[in-house]
């Protein structure tokens, strides 16, 4: 992948600081993402499909063992709940859907339940599908692929330099084998890292260049939302100004890769998620994320509207996993949900509206107080206890 910045042009840009610096950065990067991809986009959503009790010591999750936070927990949903939240994805409009566990590997029964959920979407809806299940073998990668996925997500989470203070228990080395696995099988890479973990601009710049030598296809960028009671829990979110100049930075780094803005967007960037989109975002993460919440999916089909971009769903969204640029409707069938949904549904007196129900942590997750936690293998200390979140008020309302 051809950069359009050298390295050092890319730390230059990163010392910008004034608004009116950066948002003459954000119409390069606007226009980069113009001449690759056109108007078109590429809206995701998740389901965390089995969540809590890892046993790695990644310093920003609150799954880990490591962590003194409530754990979430759920055992791996069925086949049939994975595809019921497929369904409600693409109903809300999303083009992709990801199947996503925690840890580093799934258990031989643990990992059929992805491959017939994968089968289930696949037959049953149009949505591209992605799986991030940690590390795999080229043979779990093939399996992945005669099932209907056609994009693995793995991700680096930071510069190699840096990566150390990230996590001591799985190593970048290994991230690097699952990502060749995966291109082995033939299937597509998605691959990209948080920001804000405590690197340096040096190393964001790193960071970025690295992920351009793998040559993602796919590059989620994710900002800090710190958990409370793991490494990174006291950290600051990102100043709003300086994310959307580092996303335009990365853009014109890796000018042909779709980026998705995922986690921590919300708190980060708060008024300034629509310019961190025209900074040269293909899309979003719809709705919540692994164990936070996120936006409605009106308000993210609403911000990419407003600066011109298109979400309609195109034909092929089924077997063409990246999307063209849109300047032509490609021959089949869109499979209606809402459509066959309502179909079927007594019209009574317009109070039986249809509801999307998307992944939600803050009330499909339970949360369970750990009896012990062990000392983090990196001698760090656990932070940010007591901290506030919108996933705690949510549940502090709901209760």
């Amino acid at each position: 992948m051809s950069a359009l910045i050298t390295r050092e042009e890319a730390l230059q840009l990163g010392d910008l600081e004034q608004p009116e610096e950066i948002e003459a950065l954000v119409e390069r990067a606007w226009q980069a993402r113009v001449d690759n991809f056109g108007d078109s986009t590429d809206l995701c959503s998740l389901v965390n499909a089995k969540s809590g009790g890892c046993a790695e010591d990644c310093g920003f999750c609150a799954q880990s063992r490591y962590a003194e936070a409530d754990t979430p927990l759920h055992a791996m949903m069925e086949p049939d709940q994975i595809l019921e939240h497929a369904k409600a994805a693409e109903a809300a409009g999303a083009h992709r859907f990801c199947m996503v566990t925690q840890g580093q590997g799934l258990s031989k029964r643990d990992f059929e339940k992805i491959v017939e959920g994968a089968k289930l979407v696949a037959e049953q809806t149009n949505l591209k599908r992605c799986a991030s299940i940690g590390h795999m073998s080229v043979d779990r990668a093939k399996q992945l692929k005669a099932a209907g996925i056609q994009r693995i997500h793995h991700n680096v989470e930071t510069a190699e330099s840096y990566y150390p203070e990230v996590s001591s228990t799985v190593r970048y080395e290994g991230r690097l084998r699952t990502i060749d696995a995966v291109r082995e099988a033939g299937l597509e890479t998605c691959v990209g890292g948080i920001l804000n973990l405590g690197e340096s601009r040096e190393q964001r710049v790193e960071m970025a260049f690295q992920l351009a030598e793998i040559d993602p296809t796919s590059v989620p960028i994710n900002l800090l939302n710190p958990r409370p009671g793991t490494k990174f829990g006291d950290r600051e979110y990102m100043d709003p100004w300086e994310a959307v100049k580092w996303i335009a930075i990365f853009r014109l780094i890796m000018p042909k890769a779709l980026f998705r803005l995922c986690g921590g967007r919300v708190e980060n960037l708060r008024e300034l998620q629509p310019l961190a989109i025209k900074a040269g975002v293909n899309g979003v993460m719809m709705g919540n994320f692994l164990t936070t919440l996120g936006n409605t999916p009106e308000q993210d089909m609403e911000m990419f509207h407003d600066v011109g971009l298109n979400t309609e769903r195109q034909t092929d969204n089924g077997s063409n996993p990246r999307p063209d640029n849109r300047d032509g409707w490609l021959d089949g069938e869109t499979p209606d949900v809402v459509g066959e949904h309502l179909v079927g549904s007594p019209v009574g007196d317009g109070t039986d509206a249809f509801e999307v129900r998307l992944w939600d942590p803050s009330s499909q997750l339970r949360f369970s107080r750990k009896r012990s936690v062990p000392p983090r293998p990196d001698g760090a200390a656990n932070t940010g206890a007591g901290r506030t979140t919108r996933e705690s008020e949510a549940a502090q309302k709901a209760a």
